[in-house]
């Protein structure tokens, strides 16, 4: 998390915004600065994964998952993402992260993010993360689906998903 200052705006903002369950999704408002830019002057590709992180963190902060992760002694970890860029984002325009959770499995909370300005679809993500002990060792899913409050049901994680995580985990073997 590099972008402190965004995270401090973040969290001020979301005490105005409207609370959210954690099925929900978040649409988290931003503008690009001359700090995202690259020598292209357009939004850097790397920008575009830490602007992925706020958007998550306001997800768990305006479901108050964020405050239960912190009372369990849980910290989110990113294990394997992957991005497609669309279109470019220039500077001072306007853009929107919606951040959803798709499901859980046996190890991995799936995630996907999608960069809009208006209607146009800029960027989308999918993000395999899980949530470790700070004493140790991995969230289980019992553990998660107990804090979360159970999972909404005929919520499962997308067959595709399902793809992207097994290839992922073959082609770190070979």
């Amino acid at each position: 998390m590099n972008l402190f200052f965004r995270l401090l705006m973040l969290m001020v903002r979301m005490r105005f915004r409207r609370r959210l369950s954690i099925w929900d999704t978040a649409r988290t408002p931003f503008r690009v600065n001359p700090l995202d830019l690259d020598v292209l002057m357009h939004m850097n590709n790397g920008r575009y994964l830490s602007i992925l992180d706020l958007g998550r963190m306001d997800l768990m902060l305006r479901s108050g998952f964020w405050k239960v992760t912190q009372e369990r002694g849980w910290y989110p970890v990113v294990a394997g993402q992957g991005i497609t860029f669309r279109k470019s984002l220039e500077l001072w325009q306007k853009f929107e992260v919606r951040t959803k959770v798709l499901g859980i499995d046996e190890a991995w909370v799936y995630m996907e993010q999608s960069f809009h300005r208006g209607d146009v679809l800029i960027a989308d993500a999918i993000v395999r993360a899980r949530f470790l002990k700070k004493t140790g060792g991995s969230v289980t899913s019992a553990e998660l689906i107990e804090a979360v409050g159970g999972v909404p049901e005929g919520l499962e994680v997308p067959a595709w998903v399902q793809d992207w995580t097994r290839d992922s985990a073959q082609h770190a073997r070979s």
